[in-house]
């Protein structure tokens, strides 16, 4: 692979976020800030809190793994290779039901990509525990990005 002009070393860089492994892989920096992707490896029972962003759409793209997304009042339950949209202002979430997961996220407009990597910690080593986190300051952060929590986790099922 070549180095981009259009992309900083820091790209890619792996960070704790909420329990599990998060790395920006296309900043909107490098879109005009039309989109960007995120990797995220996330554990079993991995689950944000339900939430709707106002300012973006998204794309799961499930690279690893079996997981259930939750966009309004349906379930799509995912597995390696499989894709979800969630729709700007419709409440979502998800749910790792494997012992790992790898998925992909496509959001557009770009931006929020710098919510997550503000309230991340960096990975010093990958066999490292996740960070410890507060939830309540990443909650309350939220709401400049047009992010806003409305409900608790999706339950292990």
């Amino acid at each position: 692979m070549t180095d981009s002009p259009l992309l900083p070393p820091s790209v890619g860089e792996p960070f704790w976020f909420l329990g599990g492994q998060a790395r920006v892989l296309l900043p909107g920096a490098a879109t005009n800030r039309a989109m960007s992707v995120l990797e995220f490896d996330d554990p079993k029972g991995q689950a944000p809190p339900l939430h709707v962003h106002d300012g973006e759409d998204e794309v799961w793209i499930v690279l690893d793994g079996e997981i259930s997304f939750f966009v309004g009042d349906a379930r799509y339950d995912l597995q390696g290779g499989q894709v979800a949209h969630g729709p700007r202002g419709v409440p979502h979430s998800y749910l790792v039901r494997s012992p790992q997961s790898r998925m992909a996220v496509v959001y557009a407009p770009a931006g929020i990509e710098e919510w997550f990597r503000s309230n991340g910690t960096p990975v010093s080593h990958v066999d490292d525990a996740p960070a410890s986190f507060d939830i309540g300051a990443i909650i309350a952060s939220a709401e400049a990005f047009s992010l806003r929590v409305v409900g608790p986790p999706p339950q292990q099922i």
